[in-house]
């Protein structure tokens, strides 16, 4: 499940499983990917509650802050794996 400290937008480093989706903060956008089934039963329910409280939290911020029309995204910086 999901931290209840989820802070959308606030750091580089949260990273939380929901089911098989992944939910990643960063400064500038949250990333979901993978899968969620939101079955007819109480954890179909538990992680639909789960995943509209991140979405309502995200909206909630989004709403509040004075946005840009666009935000331009860095390309990601390749490293060398220094375990290989």
């Amino acid at each position: 499940m999901v931290q209840q400290t989820f802070k959308p937008y606030q750091n580089e480093s949260d990273s939380f499983q929901l089911s098989e989706m992944t939910i990643e903060n960063r400064l500038d956008m949250i990333s979901l990917y993978g899968s969620i089934d939101l079955t007819f039963d109480k954890i179909g329910l538990q992680y639909a509650q789960e995943l509209k409280r991140i979405i309502d939290q995200a909206v909630s911020v989004l709403e509040k802050s004075d946005l840009p029309d666009s935000v331009v995204l860095q390309a990601a910086e390749t490293v060398i794996n220094p375990f290989l």
